[in-house]
């Protein structure tokens, strides 16, 4: 039988279950109302086991890069290094400037990782008060080694941390109180397979004082108006009700089927994508040791037409990938494994890109 839509495997958005779609169709509240507090009161426990903090989790009507900005905004007074590995770490940068901070950069080829020891010889030249950094950078499928970058933050107390874990969160355990992280920030449309439009973060006490001292900071994403909300179980804006509807829900499935499970099928599914490269004699765009969980960014070695190709899956069994990313558009394609998808799913998508390859 066909299918009823085009099923992504791309990196974001990803495929999103019914479940989660009729959870969003639950009857609108006021955004001030009981019932408003009791959604998002009764959702934090939840936020924070997942986090592995015991802050507040925030959530922002907006897409991560919001947090992201905000975050900037909040939290820079001399000066922000931005740690660079793709196509979404490079724009990071852009934004600093944007916003009138000094940054500086900490650039590594594309498809290698930001190391600890890289960071700590920037930071050594001092005038830095924060660090931003992309655990999974999903354009290049390179994952940083963010436990052993946050053990080097440890020797510069005075420099914030912060970290984009959009396509990672969820997918491996990353707790953030544990690893003194400042601002641990994610997005919906990824690995918790939610719908685009909400993007959850949480902030670390000292970060928070940090922000109190900011001047500048704007009103939508400023870390002090979100603290004062969250003691009413409010947010500072109007908030995008549906999609917490939607995250309640997929909270909901992540803990009936357990974080350590939950972390396993990710690794287990991501290692069946690689055997998979590795059979059709393709390379990995990412080393070995620092390749994405998530999603498997795969070098074109083999010099084929990924355009083509893509376009073949998507007309003979309605399944998408992604062609690359900006310049590594052709040079590479990258396949998901995050969300709900399983050992069935995974293996119907690796049959259709067989059945597809040749032309």
């Amino acid at each position: 039988m066909p299918r009823s839509h085009v099923k992504l495997f791309i990196p974001g958005p990803i495929e999103v279950s019914e479940k989660t779609y009729r959870a969003m169709t639950e009857p609108m509240i006021g955004h001030r109302s009981g019932d408003f507090k009791a959604l998002y009161g009764g959702i934090q426990p939840k936020l924070q086991e997942l986090f592995g903090t015991k802050r507040p989790v925030f959530l922002s009507t907006s897409s991560a890069w919001g947090v992201m900005e905000g975050s900037i905004r909040n939290l820079v007074g001399k000066k922000v290094l931005n740690c660079m590995c793709g196509a979404f770490s490079d724009k990071w940068f852009d934004v600093s400037k944007r916003v009138g901070k000094a940054a500086d950069t900490l650039q590594v080829e594309w498809g290698k990782p930001v190391l600890p020891e890289q960071i700590e010889a920037k930071l050594s030249e001092g005038g830095f008060d924060a660090v931003t950094l992309i655990h999974n950078e999903t354009s290049t499928g390179v994952r940083s080694p963010l436990p052993e970058i946050a053990e080097v933050m440890k020797k510069f107390p005075d420099v914030m941390l912060i970290v984009d874990t959009v396509s990672s969160f969820s997918t491996e355990s990353i707790p953030m109180d544990e690893l003194g992280i400042d601002v641990l920030l994610t997005g919906s449309q990824k690995a918790l397979a939610l719908p685009p439009g909400l993007a959850l973060f949480s902030v670390s006490e000292r970060a928070m004082e940090r922000a109190k001292t900011i001047e500048g900071r704007g009103y939508y994403f400023d870390f002090v108006e979100f603290a004062k909300n969250q003691e009413q179980d409010m947010t500072p804006s109007t908030p995008v009700i549906p999609l917490i509807y939607a995250l309640r829900s997929k909270l909901e499935d992540i803990f009936s089927e357990g974080l350590e499970n939950r972390f396993a099928r990710h690794k287990k599914l991501n290692s069946i994508v690689h055997e998979w490269v590795k059979s059709k004699g393709f390379e990995f765009f990412a080393p070995e040791g620092y390749r994405s969980l998530s999603l498997t960014c795969v070098a074109n070695n083999r010099d084929v037409d990924v355009a083509a190709w893509i376009k073949r899956l998507r007309e003979k069994h309605q399944f998408v990938i992604d062609g690359g990313y900006g310049k590594l558009k052709g040079k590479t394609f990258r396949i998901s494994n995050m969300g709900d998808e399983t050992e069935e799913t995974i293996g119907e998508l690796l049959a259709a890109l067989d059945d597809t390859l040749e032309a």
